[in-house]
């Protein structure tokens, strides 16, 4: 078997850039713009990136199945049985779009008329209520103790209720009615089982949450007027990779000056 070897690319093709023709603006980098303004400037301005983490292939394979299993019902017009567990009158929306709008690098896409910024985003789900209303869905994978009925004692509450947001100003960029209130279907596997015997023994719950869009538009203002300068902007004071890069570069500054200057005095 051949050996693969992942190298991180510090110099993405400028096609993927700000200003080139293939670069979004994706709802992953809106949320790095919240997180850490100068990070996304070096990612897309400049074409540098943080480096990846590993994928997480679990969490992939849950989001698969559970799009098989909610294809089933689309295809036949039907109610799941989650949604009857939790009196949601809803079936998911069966509509020749959404192979495009779940699709990666594809997905919804909209044109921000006072910027011109192509926004997009990929969904998991659309489900469609007894009102006609299309219903943001996603799906999260997780394994922690109790039964999650709720977000607020999580710290990505907020990152999940923007996301949320960024569909439904999609969707509505579509012209498409679209409900106020989005779901997670919560897959979390149970790990206080007496033995794995080869198998993940998962807890299914539906969490719902009032998508917020009030603050994509000054977001997106800001965004373009960051994408336009040409100086970087300040730094998060909560980023770790800023504190990383400016920590090492620092400590290679000070070798390289001893350095030098322990060749002058040899010298």
């Amino acid at each position: 078997m051949a050996k693969f070897t992942k190298r991180y690319n510090p110099d993405r093709s400028g096609d993927w850039n700000y200003g080139g023709n293939k670069w979004r603006l994706s709802r992953s980098k809106i949320d790095l713009f919240m997180e850490c303004p100068r990070c996304f400037y070096l990612d897309n301005k400049l074409g540098t990136g943080r480096p990846r983490g590993p994928a997480f292939t679990l969490n992939v394979a849950v989001d698969t199945l559970l799009k098989k299993e909610f294809d089933v019902h689309r295809a036949n017009s039907t109610t799941h049985p989650l949604l009857k567990h939790y009196g949601v009158d809803a079936i998911p929306f069966d509509d020749p779009r959404m192979d495009v709008w779940r699709e990666n690098f594809k997905g919804l896409e909209y044109i921000h008329p006072a910027t011109g910024l192509t926004v997009s985003g990929a969904v998991d789900d659309i489900w469609v209520g007894a009102d006609k209303k299309l219903i943001v869905v996603d799906y999260k994978a997780t394994s922690k103790d109790g039964k999650i009925e709720t977000l607020a004692d999580s710290s990505w509450e907020e990152q999940y209720k923007r996301q949320i947001g960024v569909y439904q100003w999609l969707l509505r960029g579509q012209d498409c009615e679209v409900s106020d209130t989005g779901y997670f279907v919560y897959a979390n596997a149970h790990s206080d089982k007496e033995a794995f015997d080869g198998k993940l023994e998962f807890e299914i719950t539906l969490i719902s949450m009032e998508g917020d869009t009030s603050w994509i538009e000054p977001t997106l203002l800001a965004i373009k007027e960051t994408l336009d300068s040409e100086s970087a902007p300040s730094r998060s004071p909560e980023c770790e990779f800023c504190d990383y890069r400016e920590a090492a570069g620092k400590k290679l500054q000070q070798m390289h000056h001893a350095q030098k200057t322990g060749s002058k005095k040899t010298a």
